[in-house]
C-alpha cells in the first residue's frame, strides 16, 4: 500500500510497479497466517491456519483501503494432531460452535511502504479491536498478464479478551498455555480488476 505513485517501469516480473488501486484476492497457496504462543512458560509453539480467504481493496487514496479475511478454524495446524484436536475442542477454540475467525478493517494509515490497519477481529464469538502493523513487500507483474502484491503484518492478542480462559497451572507458577498470542501474516494477493 505504498503511496509511491510512480508509473509501472515494465510489465515484466523483473520490475516493481507503482501503487495500484483495485480489488485484490488473497492467494492462500502463496500466503501464510501463523501464530506463536508460549508453552509451559519456557518455549514457543508455532502454528498456522491452512484454509482462509480474503480480499484487500486499495483505494485511490490508500487510507480508504479495506481488508477482509475469513479463517477456517478447523484448519489449525501446529504439527501435532493431539494438540490440534485439543485446540479445536471447547477447552480453547470450540470450533464446533465457532467455525470461523473474521477480521474486517475499520481504518488504514499508510506511510511509504509501511501501514497500520485497525480492525475488528471476531474469534470464539467475541469481537475486539485489533491493530495490524505491516509493510508492503512490493507490487509486480506476475508474468502471466496479471498483477500481484505481497505484504507482511503482525499483531498480538490476549486470548482471554476473546473468552478463551482455560488456564492449567504448572508447578512453580505460570500456566501450560500462555495468554498472549503473536500473529504473523505473509500475504500474496492477485489484482482482480
Amino acid at each position: 500500500m505504498s503511496t509511491n505513485s510512480g508509473t509501472a517501469h515494465s510489465q515484466t516480473a523483473q520490475h516493481t510497479l507503482g501503487y495500484v488501486s483495485g480489488r485484490w484476492v488473497i492467494d492462500p497457496v502463496h500466503s501464510d497466517i501463523s501464530f506463536v504462543v508460549r508453552h509451559l512458560m519456557v518455549s514457543r509453539v508455532r502454528g498456522r491456519f491452512v484454509r482462509f480467504s480474503g480480499e484487500i481493496v486499495t483505494g485511490a487514496d490508500p487510507s480508504a483501503s479495506t481488508v477482509a479475511v475469513e479463517i477456517d478454524m478447523e484448519s489449525i495446524d501446529t504439527g501435532n494432531a493431539d494438540r490440534d484436536d485439543d485446540l479445536r475442542s471447547p477447552n480453547y477454540l470450540d470450533v464446533a460452535r465457532y467455525p470461523t475467525m473474521v477480521y474486517r478493517s475499520t481504518a488504514v494509515r499508510v506511510i511509504g511502504d509501511r501501514f497500520t490497519v485497525d480492525g475488528d477481529l471476531t474469534l470464539h464469538g467475541v469481537t475486539r479491536s485489533v491493530q495490524l502493523a505491516g509493510e508492503l513487500h512490493g507490487i509486480r507483474a506476475n508474468g502471466k498478464g496479471g498483477t500481484v502484491a505481497g505484504l507482511g503484518a503482525t499483531a498480538e492478542i490476549d486470548r482471554r479478551d476473546f473468552g478463551i480462559n482455560l488456564a492449567i497451572p504448572i508447578p512453580g507458577g505460570g500456566v501450560v498455555v500462555g495468554d498472549k498470542i503473536a500473529i504473523g501474516l505473509e500475504i500474496e494477493a492477485n489484482l482482480a480488476n
